[in-house]
């Protein structure tokens, strides 16, 4: 492998992490919406 193949796998790896990056911080900014699921739990004996 080249120096100049090595270069551009290595600014590939930086572009993904960088989207990654903005990705995750966009992401933190969202509301989370969660919905309530309320569970009937009955007491029975046999």
């Amino acid at each position: 492998m080249t120096t100049t193949e090595k270069i551009a796998n290595a600014k590939k790896r930086i572009d993904e992490l960088e989207r990654l990056i903005k990705y995750w911080n966009d992401s933190e900014h969202d509301e989370v919406k969660v919905v309530d699921f309320t569970r009937n739990i009955e007491n029975k004996v046999a």
